[in-house]
Formats: structure tokens, C-alpha cells, sequence
């Protein structure tokens, strides 16, 4: 694309911008978002993201510009699977109402960080080593299968290796101290509870990075349209945890539905390896065929699920993650939640 220093200048002033925006809102003003705010925000963050699409076709051209919004859709359905398991943190650990927003803004943080990182190691390796599409391509496929496969459980985070070495490593007080993250206990400094989920929350995003990373390289081998698809899917992730919250249990297929766009980009990661390694007559998928295939994939799954919630109330969605250690119960789950709403 040939972006400039004072095009990327721009872009993260523009990003930075919003995160402040966050920042401020989140946690110099804690307090409990509501479902009218939280609709604001989103529709706010969704009309930003599109009115950048349409300015970068509009100075680069709709190819460019239909890859940033294949890049945007993918990014954003995979939030969705980030927001499961950030709901289950935050059910787990009982975190109190008014900082939630504090932590998702760290969270989104943390996340931005991380795959500013794995950009510019895959835009590398990709650079430098054409087999990396086969690699890339390869672990997606493996990623689809997993979460097809473990589409019925949960992730316990209690026993994720980071919070049980906090845990084990250092003094942890059960008690929440507003929105502190230490505080003294009988005359010494310990960790609140809010610390362990902050630690839950980064470990959540070093996991999602690595699957989401590959998935948008699917798309686009452009750096600057993998950065902005990711920075503008975070960047409403907030803001769309309060509104999506009480609807993330219906969506009972998602798990299935992402497992398809996974592999499918796998598959399109293949081919082009294939295409350029082997034999210039293997076919290639084009970026227009990909957004339609994946808008698609989210429209059947999203009906579908809603259908079969309409059929069946009891039918509950779980986190479609990849399952790394012990997976947790919807009973454990369920009880969990009651716990922290009373």
C-alpha cells in the first residue's frame, strides 16, 4: 500500500484518541454501564470503523478497502468469542459492577499491545518465508477443529497457569478494595482480587492473539489493514460487552460458526502457499468470495441460533475457545453467575 510515516502517524493518534476516550470514561468515572449507553458507544465505534473503510477505499481503492472490511469482520466475530470469556472472568471472580469497565478497557489495551506485536512478527515472517502461509494456514485449521470440538464446554480460568502461579507466587487477599489492585492486610501489602483478573484477562489476550493474528493474514498481507481491522474490532469491545452481555448465551452457534470461518481462511492460506510454492495454477480465493463466505457463515449461524433458542429456552451458547486445561461445567458455570449477581 505504500502508507506513509505520517499516515501511520495519524492512524494510531487516531486509535491512542479513542483509547483515551476509554480510558477516561471507564476509569476516571467509574460506574455501571447502561443498555442505552452501551448502545451509544457501540453504534458509535461501528460508524467510526466504517467511515475509515470507506475513506481508505476512497484514497486506495475498493481492493484495499474490501480487504479491510473482510479483516474488520473476521477481527470483530472473533471479539465476540473474546467477550464469552471475558464474561465468564468477570462472573468468576465476582468483579463488582462499576469496575468491569475498568478491566475490559484493560483489557482491550492489552490485546492492542499484543497484536501490535504479532503483526509485525507475522508481516515478518510472512516477508521472509513463504512456508509461513502453509504454518499459518495449518494452525488454523487446527484451531477450527478444536473449537468445533470443544464446543460445549467452558474454560475454567481458575485453573489457568497464570492465575494459579499468581495465586501460589504471591499474597492475594478474597476480598475486593474498590477499584485497587493492592491494598494492606493486617499491616502488609497484598493483591486484591482485581489483580488476579487483570492477569486473567492478559493471559486471555496472548491466547485470542495467536488465533486472530493468522485469521486476518487470510485476508490481507497488507500490515496496515491487519493493524486497523484489529485496532478498530478492540476499540468496540467495550462498549459492546454491556450491550451484548444478557445475549451471549443464545448465541448457541457461534462456536460452530467460527470453527467454519477459521477453516475456511486456513484452507484460503493453503492455496495461496500452494499457489505460489508449487504450482501457479492452483486456484486462490479472492477477498470479495471471502467476505461474502464469512458474512454468511455469521448471518446462518446467527438465525440458526436464534431459532433453536426460540425452540429449545434451556439451550445456553459456551466460550468458543480452545480448550487449555480443564474445562469447566455449565452447572459450575451457571452457579458461578448466580453467585456473583446476588
Amino acid at each position: 500500500m505504500g502508507v506513509t510515516a505520517l499516515g501511520w502517524t495519524l492512524t494510531v493518534a487516531v486509535i491512542l484518541g479513542l483509547l483515551a476516550l476509554d480510558l477516561l470514561v471507564g476509569v476516571v468515572r467509574p460506574h455501571a454501564v447502561g443498555f442505552r449507553e452501551a448502545i451509544a458507544w457501540s453504534a458509535f465505534y461501528i460508524t467510526v470503523a466504517v467511515i475509515f473503510g470507506l475513506v481508505l477505499a476512497g484514497i486506495v481503492g475498493w481492493g484495499y478497502g474490501t480487504e479491510y472490511f473482510a479483516g474488520y469482520v473476521v477481527e470483530k466475530s472473533l471479539s465476540v468469542d473474546n467477550l464469552f470469556v471475558f464474561v465468564i472472568i468477570v462472573s468468576t471472580f465476582a468483579v463488582p459492577q462499576e469496575h468491569q469497565h475498568k478491566v475490559l478497557t484493560f483489557g482491550i489495551i492489552v490485546a492492542l499491545i499484543l497484536r501490535v506485536i504479532f503483526i509485525a512478527l507475522g508481516a515478518t515472517l510472512l516477508a521472509f518465508f513463504s512456508f509461513m502461509f502453509l504454518i499459518f494456514g495449518l494452525l488454523l485449521i487446527w484451531t477450527a477443529l478444536q473449537l468445533f470440538r470443544h464446543r460445549d464446554q467452558d474454560p475454567d480460568v481458575e485453573n489457568n497457569v497464570l492465575v494459579r502461579a499468581t495465586r501460589r507466587l504471591l499474597p492475594v487477599t478474597d476480598e475486593y478494595d474498590g477499584g485497587r489492585l493492592i491494598t494492606r492486610l493486617d499491616g502488609r501489602r497484598v493483591l486484591t482480587p482485581l489483580f488476579v483478573v487483570l492477569i486473567a484477562i492478559g493471559g486471555t489476550d496472548i491466547l485470542f492473539a495467536l488465533d486472530s493474528i493468522p485469521a486476518v493474514f487470510g485476508v490481507t498481507d497488507e500490515p496496515y489493514i491487519v493493524f486497523v481491522a484489529n485496532a478498530f474490532a478492540l476499540l468496540g469491545l467495550r462498549a459492546l460487552y454491556f450491550l451484548v452481555t444478557g445475549l451471549l448465551d443464545r448465541l448457541v452457534y457461534l462456536s460452530v460458526g467460527l470453527a467454519l470461518i477459521l477453516a475456511f481462511i486456513g484452507v484460503k492460506l493453503v492455496l495461496h502457499w500452494a499457489h505460489v510454492a508449487l504450482d501457479p495454477g492452483v486456484p486462490e480465493i479472492s477477498t470479495p468470495v471471502s467476505l461474502a463466505v464469512i458474512i454468511g457463515v455469521l448471518t446462518i449461524t446467527t438465525i440458526a441460533s436464534l431459532l433453536k433458542v426460540r425452540r429449545d429456552p434451556a439451550a445456553r451458547a459456551h466460550a468458543s475457545v480452545v480448550t487449555r486445561g480443564k474445562p469447566r461445567s455449565a452447572e459450575t458455570r451457571t452457579r458461578r453467575r448466580q453467585g456473583s449477581d446476588g
